[in-house]
């Protein structure tokens, strides 16, 4: 039977992963086995830029952490060596995850939660196409935008006609 001081960090390890997973929009699992100490490096280089969290953790004690916020259906992501990744965001943990997917071999995302949900790495990479949130506001700003346009040059043009009319009644 471990003794009660491991006990103990195991139980403040899984308070660790559920804060972490609780306070995370969305959560990816990896298997970043294999990967060169270089590889590593620049991925969590990359991930600390996007203020993502990334920590190796013991599937058992992560597992744990997740049924105790209430997640199931993780069991399948937490196999094998599984590095875990929780951002404030929907998808800046999924576009650079799935970035260096693509760059180096022996990296795979595994699968994650978006909103409470387990999620398969297909979703997982589904967000990470999605348009920043600067790109969907400009775009919505756009859409916004052009109605109001269309408004002001019809306007003008009746205002221009109007005054050509003007001029040529005036000079007859």
């Amino acid at each position: 039977m471990p003794s009660e001081k491991i006990l103990k960090n195991k139980q403040q390890t899984v308070t660790e992963i559920a804060d972490d997973m609780k306070n995370a929009t969305t959560v990816v699992f990896v298997d970043a086995r294999g990967l060169t100490v270089e590889e590593d490096t620049e991925l969590r280089v990359a991930l600390r830029k996007n203020d993502v969290k990334y920590k190796v953790r013991k599937n058992t004690l992560a597992l744990r952490a997740a049924e105790s916020l209430g997640y199931t259906g993780l069991e399948e992501y937490l196999k094998g060596p599984t590095t875990i990744a929780c951002a404030g965001t929907y998808t800046d943990a999924a576009k650079v995850l799935s970035k260096y997917e693509k760059k180096f071999a022996n990296l795979t995302i595994k699968g994650g939660i978006l909103e409470g949900q387990a999620v398969d790495a297909k979703v997982v990479k589904q967000l990470a196409d999605l348009p920043s949130r600067e790109m969907l506001l400009a775009r919505l700003m756009g859409a916004l935008n052009s109605p109001v346009t269309k408004l002001a040059i019809a306007i003008k043009a009746i205002a221009d006609k109007d005054a050509e009319g003007n001029d040529a009644t005036e000079s007859a």
